[in-house]
């Protein structure tokens, strides 16, 4: 079924960072347990929100029947966020960390849906539990990456991104998070060049070539920013995607809210960088 909310609010938004937050805690795995569905937020870009509060419907019932169960919360969590209640799925994580204080997975889905929440000196305190200097995750890295972006602490956020990237060369999600930050920082030359090696990594993500289009035209290039706007997509949709950037673009002079209101049109089960 196909989505009916607006392409640009789906694709030139994913530069979200909050999404960052999101797609870049899901998948963390551990031996401990591997039920964080590292593909759903992909899947549930485009998925309709009846769909989304069905699986809240079914996964509530697991998790009533055993709370203490980790898949159960986390499935049941993921399920409330597609659905947008941030602040139950934050209930139910905190529960699950309490009851399981050492279970990665549980921490990593707990330190997301606080960033998502706004909550984020709790959920870099929970993130950071959530891996190990002996043991570093990178997705966590970049998690933490995306909620120190969302304090202003981009330096910092750069560091995080840079050490992801020494544990996975290349990750398309982590060069996109990376290129946002060098453009929240106004280092708008190395975002671009960021996120084109984000692009040719993972050419068919259309979110990180509507990442690469705002970057370009907040650096004049308006007709190259379009081209890669339009590119690879239908003549209604392209027009669309076009349309948002160039609204985003008339409030360039002041980039750092033209950057961060891109990134408050996102939901947080979509992806940029994912779930």
């Amino acid at each position: 079924m196909r989505s009916t909310r607006p392409f640009s609010a789906r694709l030139l938004a994913s530069a979200a960072l909050l999404a960052a937050v999101a797609a870049a805690t899901a998948g963390c795995q551990t031996t401990q347990n591997t039920a964080t569905s590292d593909t759903l937020p992909l899947a549930s870009v485009d998925r309709p929100e009846t769909d989304s509060r069905r699986d809240a419907e079914v996964y509530g019932q697991q998790y009533r029947a055993n709370p203490n169960n980790t898949d159960a919360a986390l499935h049941y969590a993921q399920a409330l966020r597609a659905s947008g209640r941030r602040a139950q799925a934050v209930a139910v994580l905190e529960h699950a960390s309490l009851e399981h204080p050492h279970d990665k997975a549980v921490l990593g889905a707990y330190g997301r849906a606080l960033a998502e929440a706004g909550d984020y000196d709790q959920a870099l305190e929970v993130l950071g539990r959530a891996h190990s200097p002996d043991q570093p995750d990178w997705h966590i890295l970049s998690a933490q990456g995306a909620v120190l972006d969302q304090m202003g602490r981009h330096a910092e956020a750069q560091r995080h991104y840079l050490t992801a990237l020494k544990i996975v060369p290349d990750e398309p999600s982590v060069l996109s998070n990376l290129g946002l930050s060098y453009a929240l920082s106004k280092n708008l030359r190395s975002a671009e060049a960021t996120l084109r090696r984000a692009a040719e990594r993972h050419p068919v993500d259309p979110r990180v070539r509507q990442n690469l289009a705002l970057v370009v035209g907040l650096q004049g290039r308006f007709a190259d920013a379009e081209a890669i706007a339009r590119a690879d997509l239908p003549p209604d949709e392209a027009a669309v995607n076009v349309a948002y950037l160039r609204q985003m673009l008339a409030r360039r002079g002041d980039l750092r809210n033209t950057i961060r209101d891109a990134h408050s049109t996102q939901r947080p089960d979509q992806i940029a960088a994912g779930q």
